[in-house]
């Protein structure tokens, strides 16, 4: 019986999460109200807030969500077969075109995240944290290859990170996107210049 309820209530927090993320979308953050999200599902908004116990909470899911499909894109392409260089400058362009294609010219979205940096902060450094981790495993495979020089992976993937930044962050793709600068490739061939062994004499 639990399993069911578990079933059950697990499979109404997704769809609670869906009509938010649409709505979010369609008319805003600000402007959407849990009656609303309410309204879309014939729920009643005492009945959302059983599952979630703020609006606040509600758009951590939504942004945990978007994040996470991110998150998983990147290690499904970490733990792929093939040169850790190929591995490492793919990964970094899907990371740049998921947050791109999502945020960049959807002014409702862009909102989201603006809203998500200033009041779910942790939900954000999360994020960061679990992306940095999954470029680290990427370098460490090509440390251990010889393919790259990284005598301290965690540092070397946090410098990537720092480097990738305007190509990373949502807010700063957007506001990149006319201003000059080394283009992705560019970027990553200049991390990868970094990570590649030295020659010692």
């Amino acid at each position: 019986m639990t399993m069911v309820a578990d079933t059950i209530e697990a499979d109404t927090r997704a769809r609670i999460l869906a009509v938010a993320e649409r709505l979010f979308r369609e008319i805003g953050y600000q402007k959407t109200t849990v009656a609303d999200i309410a309204k879309v599902l014939r729920m009643s908004p005492a009945n959302v807030y059983r599952f979630f116990d703020s609006k606040k909470a509600i758009h951590e899911g939504v942004a945990r969500g978007l994040m996470g499909e991110v998150e998983d894109a990147a290690q499904a392409i970490a733990s792929g077969p093939g040169p850790s260089a190929v591995r490492l400058r793919e990964l970094m362009k899907t990371i740049n075109r998921m947050n791109a294609e999502r945020y960049v010219g959807n002014s409702k979205l862009h909102e989201m995240v603006e809203i998500a940096m200033q009041e779910s902060w942790q939900v954000c450094v999360a994020h960061m944290e679990q992306i940095t981790g999954t470029i680290a495993e990427v370098i460490a495979s090509g440390a251990a290859s010889g393919e790259f020089e990284a005598p301290d992976v965690p540092l070397a993937a946090m410098c990537s990170c720092s480097a990738m930044m305007r190509f990373f962050h949502p807010q700063m793709i957007a506001q990149c996107v006319d201003k000059p600068g080394p283009s992705i490739d560019q970027m990553i061939d200049f991390v990868l210049a970094a990570l590649a062994p030295k020659n010692t004499k």
